[in-house]
């Protein structure tokens, strides 16, 4: 029973007290019941603070000097066990000690293995990149939700987030300083997330796995001075790759053959379906196609006799 104090009941109500949120958490947690006092009727009030509060302000602190905490618990303590509560109380006329070692100490309840982990509830808007802001560090949420107030709940060792119709949408660790940022790739949108994971070490090692003429690209795009052509590169590996790496490989190819290995060249080459095309004069060596055979090739010698005869007939 409580006393409707803002920490506790947002909106007090005979019939529809509103509780704080954390405070559910922590009767949830603990297995209380939360019975709000009606309000403008303080006659119905627990009588732990008159009975309670009064009772130790007035007979244990009334008069002593001040003291070192540790000192003034283990007398509180003492004074607890020997005074107060084998005194006869006023109002049951028994002796608490007595009541509790009686009746209470059996209803007790053993406390949880993990102590409530006390949590912050607020609302944040979902900026642009996909972050929101809680106690000056950065945690992500899923772009679908840009634009829109979470509901987010940091606790001690997790942030958690809600969307609008209150379903949980992401799950963080804490951040152990200011500015940290917490993110999730898959909360990113795809085009986003090339700049994310791939930095100039990892562009390397991706372009040596799907072959030559995308490794030969990618480190002409990263050693190139004194433009950075990093996020180029990332280009190449992201959207470009999307199409495979085998099509990215023989288009690299063939942008490196007509000496234009640029990102917008590649990009025509794949949405054009150039890459099946054989290079030209190198046709048998296109990355990843088979050489052409061609069944209606003239020799040579009907060539020759072609344009002799259009000479004569010229020279007429």
């Amino acid at each position: 029973m409580l006393d409707n104090l803002k920490a506790a009941i947002l909106h007090a109500s005979v019939h529809e007290p509103v509780v704080q949120r954390a405070y559910r958490e922590c009767a949830e947690h603990y297995g209380f019941r939360i019975d709000p006092n009606p309000p403008r009727q303080p006659h119905l009030k627990g009588k732990v603070e008159q009975g309670g509060v009064h009772s130790v302000k007035r007979n244990f602190l009334a008069g002593r000097e001040p003291a070192p905490t540790d000192e003034l618990n283990r007398k509180l303590r003492h004074w607890c066990s020997e005074v107060a509560g084998r005194r006869l109380h006023g109002t049951t006329k028994q002796r608490p000690l007595e009541q509790f070692e009686q009746l209470e100490r059996a209803a007790l309840r053993a406390l949880p293995s993990a102590a409530y982990d006390l949590a912050i509830w607020k609302q944040a808007v979902l900026q642009r990149d996909c972050k929101v802001v809680f106690e000056g560090s950065y945690y992500s949420a899923p772009h679908r939700l840009v634009g829109q107030t979470l509901t987010l709940r940091g606790g001690s060792r997790t942030v958690e987030l809600f969307s609008p119709d209150h379903q949980r949408v992401a799950t963080h660790p804490r951040a152990s300083r200011p500015g940290e940022r917490q993110t999730v790739p898959a909360h990113l949108p795809p085009h986003k997330l090339p700049g994310l994971v791939l930095d100039r070490e990892t562009c390397r090692a991706r372009a040596v796995e799907i072959g030559p003429a995308t490794t030969q690209l990618v480190a002409r795009l990263l050693d190139h001075r004194p433009e950075d052509r990093l996020k180029i590169a990332q280009r190449v590996l992201g959207p470009a790759a999307a199409s495979g790496p085998e099509r990215l490989e023989r288009a690299c190819a063939r942008a490196e053959h007509f000496g234009t290995p640029e990102y917008p060249t590649l990009k025509r080459i794949l949405a054009d379906h150039l890459d099946a095309e054989p290079i030209p004069g190198d046709a048998a060596v296109v990355p990843g196609m088979p050489p052409r055979s061609f069944a209606f090739v003239r020799q040579a010698g009907e060539f020759a006799a072609s344009v002799l005869a259009a000479a004569v007939g010229g020279s007429r």
